[in-house]
């Protein structure tokens, strides 16, 4: 697999990462299964697909644990991506970025994940008591301690804290330019796809002209642009999905023409190219520092997902991405 550096640290990672907390953390429980998903993880180092992505929150802990039972065994072949910087509580997620406990939980992820360094630690939100610039400060300790490698920061939450007047990513980008005085980032997780290109306006571009990796977060939609998913179906209520506007049967039958574009440009491939391989391969069209990273839990996706780095989209298949409907969600 075609290999991409992760900004400032130069780390190279697999053209495609797997994201892993669909495997114990916000899609349907009833259908997590650890033994299955511990292949999975194999399946994606074995094609090339190093960056594994997850984070203290999503289980919470289980995850990093899973991943610890894959890593005691093939280190070498992974490239590590954890998360600090949100409890979760008995129904609600609040921010931490205070630095003794950044520096109580970069150890605790280790334990967990049978490694003495994690590649790349990201924050997953800041903590709105501390000052952004203390937070990054003690994720910095840890790069000079060399427990960790290289930092990264994610996007803050999208569409429910915009202000009037503002793009969608101002917000982060306010952040990165405070802390990259503090130390600097190598990556920016946010997402992007076919039905979420907001990335494209402020944000990639900022990450571009500073040589910033940009890992994409949901490429495939939450699996919508999978065409796999039936209008109408339903999700089990711990699926975030279930409270997703753009996932009630009105609005993921009106955004069925999103697929369709994406099975027509597949089928021009032949090869038993696939719509999401091809929502993949636009994602990975999108610069030389761009990783998708896209959620799986079962071989047969991670293998799907890992074989469109090989699917390169033509002038017109890249056109008629451009042309396909805005997508709809309940908002609207």
């Amino acid at each position: 697999m075609e290999r991409r550096t992760m900004g400032a640290a130069a780390l190279a990672v697999g053209a495609v990462g797997l994201g892993c907390m669909p495997m114990s953390w916000a899609y349907s429980s009833s259908r997590q299964r650890g033994e299955e998903s511990l292949r999975a993880v194999h399946r994606a180092l074995d094609l090339g697909s190093s960056l594994l992505d997850t984070a203290d929150m999503y289980g919470p802990f289980t995850n990093e644990l899973l991943l610890g039972r894959v890593l005691k065994e093939r280190r070498q072949d992974a490239f590590v991506s954890t998360k600090v910087g949100l409890l979760v509580g008995d129904q609600h997620i609040v921010a931490n970025g205070r630095p003794g406990y950044v520096r109580r939980a970069c150890d605790a992820s280790l334990r967990r994940l049978q490694t003495d360094v994690i590649d790349l630690y990201q924050l997953h939100r800041a903590d709105p008591e501390v000052p952004v610039e203390e937070t990054w400060g003690a994720m910095a300790e840890l790069v000079r301690a060399g427990k960790v490698r290289s930092l990264g920061l994610c996007a803050v939450g999208a569409r429910g804290g915009r202000r009037s007047g503002t793009r969608l990513h101002d917000a982060t980008i306010r952040q990165l330019q405070r802390v990259q005085q503090v130390f600097p980032v190598s990556a920016v997780q946010a997402e992007l796809s076919v039905w979420s290109p907001e990335a494209l306006e402020t944000l990639l571009p900022w990450c571009e002209a500073r040589d910033v990796g940009f890992l994409a977060a949901m490429p495939l939609g939450n699996g919508f642009l999978t065409g796999t998913l039936t209008p109408g179906e339903g999700f089990e209520p711990d699926d975030v999905r279930a409270r997703h506007p753009r996932f009630t049967a009105e609005m993921m039958a009106a955004n069925q023409p999103i697929v369709a574009g994406l099975r027509r440009i597949a089928a021009r491939h032949g090869g038993g190219v696939t719509p999401a391989q091809v929502a993949l391969a636009w994602v990975l069209a999108q610069g030389r520092h761009v990783v998708p990273v896209p959620g799986a839990k079962q071989e047969r996706w991670v293998t799907e997902n890992a074989r469109a780095e090989s699917v390169r989209l033509t002038a017109q298949d890249l056109a008629e991405v451009a042309e396909l409907p805005r997508a709809l969600g309940s908002w609207d």
